[in-house]
């Protein structure tokens, strides 16, 4: 199988990044901007009010779409739309993090093609094209300013669908790990473990990838790590800041999948997707919880595959390749928990029912119309035998 590495954003990296904001609307031929933003924590610092002035004084015109909130809601996105269409917008600029992107891109896809977006993330219809997105990124996690998917959910029976598609890919990030400071420590440690799955998603992968980008998963994990544990104490250390920053984009950009016979395995976020769309957990810690049950379910599969991920991100040496492992698995968990993020549903007070588990599965086999994964592939029997480790 190819394998394909596409990474148009233009990035522009480092303090102070947010003030080219102006020069790169211009340059992409923006003149009617859409500004989309999450809660008060952007107002507050003052970002919105810096980007205000600058729009202003460049005489571009702008209107606000505000209150984007974490599983970021399609209602809002049909606002957006409609919005852009009644104001004749021409460029949408997200100031946030993961969420406030995701719902720009939808609100890309419906306004090139005049729809509800949502029937881009239920498979009704396939993107032809986006309106243009740019980006001031606030916080490290999703790798949504250089990746080409989005997810949102939808408040109508609690589903959470992602859209992958070129199209959606951002004209340009501004970047400064500075505007990451005052992200609290819960969300932090969040994103720190969605960045860390983003990259163990493509390396557990049927057939066997190249060495050179499992070197690099392995780098990218490390430093993660590191950095992670620094920011849980000193949130304010630029450099961790940095490193946890550009580590989330090149996680999600491609790059850690290139040359590798599939994308990834993505059982873990999918199973995820299914228990933050019906319980609104924080993407982060669901994942922190579904991936231990996931690895510990399917990792008779490869141990050796387990065993070489402790060894390079660990330094699990000098045992047989079942123990190393269990070992690499426990390592990531009580990694997790040190940061603070439930490993367990019963941690965050969630008891699965059976009715709970039923609607669960349904939605995860898209009602019996999918497996998950490839690395192994889970049958709804195993999705449940996941599901019930969780607990």
């Amino acid at each position: 199988m190819i394998s394909q590495y596409f990474a148009p954003t233009k990035v522009i990296f480092g303090q102070g990044a947010e003030n080219e904001v102006g020069t790169q609307l211009e340059a992409f031929g923006a003149k009617r901007v859409l500004l989309v933003y999450g809660g008060h924590s952007a107002e507050k610092s003052g970002l919105l009010g810096k980007v205000r002035n600058i729009l202003n004084e460049r005489d571009m015109y702008f209107c606000e779409l505000g209150g984007v909130k974490p599983n970021p809601r399609i209602s809002l996105a049909r606002e957006g739309v409609k919005k852009y269409a009644e104001e004749k917008l021409d460029f949408i600029l997200a100031v946030g993090g993961g969420s406030v992107i995701d719902t720009a891109k939808a609100i890309g896809y419906g306004a090139f093609s005049n729809c509800d977006p949502w029937d881009f993330y239920c498979g009704k219809r396939v993107p032809s094209g986006s309106a243009p997105v740019g980006v001031i990124l606030t916080m490290a996690a999703a790798g949504s300013e250089m990746s080409d998917s989005s997810v949102l959910t939808n408040e109508e029976g609690g589903l959470k669908r992602g859209c992958n598609s070129d199209y959606c890919r951002v004209k340009f990030a501004l970047m400064n790990p500075e505007l990451t400071y005052t992200v609290p420590d819960y969300q932090t440690s969040c994103g720190t473990v969605d960045i860390i799955m983003h990259t163990l998603e493509r390396y557990f992968h049927a057939g066997k990838g190249l060495d050179f980008t499992d070197n690099l998963s392995f780098a990218l994990i490390r430093s993660v790590i590191e950095n992670g544990k620094v920011l849980h104490k000193n949130p304010e250390n630029y450099d961790a800041r940095a490193n946890v920053m550009w580590a989330s984009s090149l996680s999600h950009n491609g790059l850690m999948a290139t040359g590798n016979p599939s994308k990834g395995d993505w059982a873990c976020h999918q199973l995820e997707h299914e228990l933050s769309g019906m319980f609104d957990i924080a993407h982060g810690a669901g994942l922190a919880i579904v991936f231990p049950a996931w690895a510990s379910y399917v990792a008779s599969t490869d141990y050796s595959r387990f065993a070489k991920l402790g060894k390079n991100v660990f330094g699990i040496e000098g045992e047989d390749e079942k123990e190393a492992a269990e070992k690499t698995i426990e390592s990531f968990e009580k990694f997790f928990a040190s940061l603070g993020m439930p490993v367990s549903l019963s941690e965050i007070n969630i008891t699965l029912s059976e009715e709970n588990l039923s609607e669960l599965l349904d939605k995860a086999t898209f009602y019996g119309k999918r497996t998950l994964g490839n690395f192994r592939v889970l049958q709804r029997e195993d999705m449940e035998a996941v599901y019930r480790r969780c607990q």
